[in-house]
């Protein structure tokens, strides 16, 4: 079970994350980027699930630039979708530079992140100084592909995602072959056990790549 901690931002915006330990000496440190959501009693589970395979995890509240303690049910889709439009990604990377320099300390770190946070783990890939990222059904991604990721990057997406055409990733796979991509018989938010589009088969085979991955790269 995890803590709320406060981080610091460069531009000195306070922002809340929750933060899990692992019971021993920690491999690195895992970023968890959250969904439109907010950080969501899923979020906080990705989280622990983060540190029971060793890492520290830290997912920050990125919507506290907006509101504060925002946690969206995640059939109000329009309402998280409004939360993520206030935003402008230079600051997100801010914020995400702060939860990077709090598990720093642990050694190598990589982020992972969900939906739109799978997006912002594809921009943190480009812009931030991490070892390696994971991105999850990022619905943006294929907008930003002029930015090239300067670390190892694993992508995971649902077949039967109506949010985003297989056309968007055959475009993030040309324009950066040296991905790791996967393809899932499922469809968005395949991974969060509290959407209707939670698919247990698929959320396990990615976890499983996606731990693999990230102990090659961060440890």
């Amino acid at each position: 079970m995890g803590r709320t901690i406060g981080l610091i931002a460069a531009d000195d915006h306070h922002l809340s994350a929750y933060f899990a330990e692992p019971a021993g000496e920690p491999r690195g440190g895992i970023v968890v980027i959250q969904e439109i959501f907010g950080v969501t009693r899923h979020i906080r589970a990705v989280a622990d699930q983060y540190a029971a395979a060793g890492f520290c995890a830290l997912a920050p509240a990125l919507f506290d630039r907006t509101e504060r303690n925002v946690d969206v049910p995640y059939t109000d889709m329009a309402k998280g979708f409004g939360y993520a439009q206030t935003l402008q990604d230079t600051t997100v990377m801010l914020d995400l530079q702060a939860a990077v320099d709090r598990v720093r300390s642990a050694g190598k770190v990589g982020v992972v992140g969900y939906c739109w946070g799978g997006t912002m783990a594809y921009l943190a890939s480009a812009r931030l100084k991490i070892d390696a990222a994971v991105a999850y059904y990022g619905g943006r991604i294929s907008q930003h592909i002029a930015e090239v990721p300067r670390c190892p990057v694993m992508f995971h997406f649902g077949e039967k995602d109506a949010h985003i055409p297989r056309s968007d990733v055959e475009k993030i796979k040309a324009a950066y072959s040296q991905g790791t991509y996967y393809l899932y018989p499922a469809e968005h938010g395949f991974n969060c056990t509290d959407r209707s589009s939670f698919e247990p088969a698929s959320a396990k085979l990615a976890l499983d790549r996606s731990l693999e991955f990230l102990h090659r790269f961060v440890g």
